[in-house]
């Protein structure tokens, strides 16, 4: 032991330094159960997550039950929660209504992937080189505010009324977009990256395939999820007209018998996929990058 030092000090610099500003925990300890649920970007504990995405749902459950059961709103205006689900499983077990189920899901995954073929490719090109973005950026930007609806006149001519029209719609409501939000993420990737591969001797091709496409895969993954959101509320614009089958089909033939509850849990049959199809671009997100870091996962 060193002249003039205490066992406790000498015990304080055989430790190992804490990170700058104490560690998490101790943070949380000394903020309680609101340092614990409400420091940016810091988990929370794994039992509350569930417990947190139950009452998520639970809350406009309760609101919707409150109006209906308590005779606050007429059932030809909102039907009763357990209304809407007997309609669901009526329709599941009587109407074939999974024929349109799988019409509707066709029609979205078919246009979603044409624009991620396309998309991707185009958006990463748009954020990596000046050339590129300068010949096609504006003209998508330009075209990514026209609404698809506004195309269906046209699309009817060009390819009818069978699901190549459809899908059109879904491709046009998605590739505007997706291929802007592609580039920026592209745009993104810090120079710092490609300057260290320059300075190792990689060519631009290299770079270019081993050094920024890797890089932006990650947020391109979550791209495609979001834009897959997008694709499947163009869903009834897409089956507006002359459908014969498919989710939208059905919630304006319910309309126009004034079938609320058809209405309704044809709505929440879209949801439903909508988080099925959230949640398998999560878990694939996960396998691909577990090494992204992530707020909620």
């Amino acid at each position: 032991m060193e002249r003039g030092l205490t066992t406790e000090q000498v015990e304080a610099q055989a430790r190992p330094p804490g990170p700058v500003g104490g560690r998490p925990s101790a943070r949380r300890r000394r903020g309680g159960l609101l340092a614990t649920y409400f420091t940016p970007k810091e988990p929370i504990p794994r039992p509350a997550v569930p417990v947190l995405i139950a009452v998520g749902f639970a809350i406009p459950l309760a609101l919707w039950s409150f109006l209906t059961y308590g005779n606050i709103l007429s059932p030809d205006f909102l039907p009763s929660p357990t209304t809407v689900v007997a309609a669901l499983w009526t329709m599941l077990t009587q109407d074939n209504f999974i024929v349109d189920i799988w019409a509707s899901t066709y029609r979205i995954f078919l246009g979603f992937i044409i624009s991620a073929i396309v998309g991707v490719p185009l958006g990463i090109l748009i954020g990596s080189f000046r050339t590129v973005q300068a010949l096609f950026e504006y003209p998508i930007s330009f075209a990514r505010y026209l609404p698809a609806s506004a195309f269906i006149p046209l699309l009817i001519v060009w390819f009818g009324l069978e699901d190549s029209e459809k899908v059109a719609v879904i491709i046009i409501g998605s590739f505007f977009q997706l291929t802007l939000l592609v580039a920026d993420i592209s745009a993104g990737v810090q120079k710092e990256l490609l300057n260290i591969a320059y300075t190792l001797g990689a060519s631009r091709w290299q770079v270019f395939t081993r050094v920024l496409i890797p890089a932006s895969l990650p947020g391109v993954v979550d791209t495609l999820r979001i834009i897959i959101g997008w694709a499947w509320t163009y869903l009834i614009v897409a089956e507006l007209v002359a459908a014969q089958s498919g989710i939208g089909h059905v919630i304006l033939q319910a309309q126009r018998f004034s079938n609320t509850d058809q209405i309704v849990a044809g709505i929440l049959a879209i949801g439903i996929l909508g988080l099925i199809t959230d949640a398998a671009f999560r878990l694939l997100h996960r396998l691909l990058f577990p090494y992204v870091e992530r707020i909620a996962r």
